[in-house]
């Protein structure tokens, strides 16, 4: 119901930045959260960040105050700022989309964050 496509990932040392990107297609409802979760070889899932269609964000303790999640409704893309990275973020970022949080409609391939220290 949901396709996404990520963008925006690379290497970074520690104390950067990097943005990511992920364009959505799909419904009304099946895109009224859109969010980020990171997930590495062997580790759960980690819910990162994730933003309603009226705005209203929701973020993992461990990324508050470092991370912003934002969202173009028009476009149906997602964007997450990344500042004050530590090799603890490295990570594949893959990007989301449902009718609620929680909800996993879609998700995209995701695109690798590594941050060197």
């Amino acid at each position: 119901q949901v396709h996404l496509v990520e963008s925006g990932g690379g290497l970074v040392q520690a104390g950067g930045s990097l943005r990511v990107s992920c364009a959505a297609n799909g419904s009304i409802l099946s895109t009224a959260v859109m969010g980020w979760y990171r997930q590495a070889p062997g580790k759960q899932r980690e819910s990162v960040a994730a933003i309603t269609r009226g705005g209203y964000t929701n973020y993992a303790d461990s990324v508050k105050g470092r991370f912003t999640i934002s969202r173009d409704n028009a476009k149906n893309t997602v964007y997450l700022q990344m500042n004050s990275l530590t090799p603890e973020d490295t990570d594949v970022y893959y990007c989301y989309a449902g009718p609620n949080f929680g909800a996993y409609y879609g998700w995209g391939q995701g695109t690798q964050v590594t941050v060197s220290s």
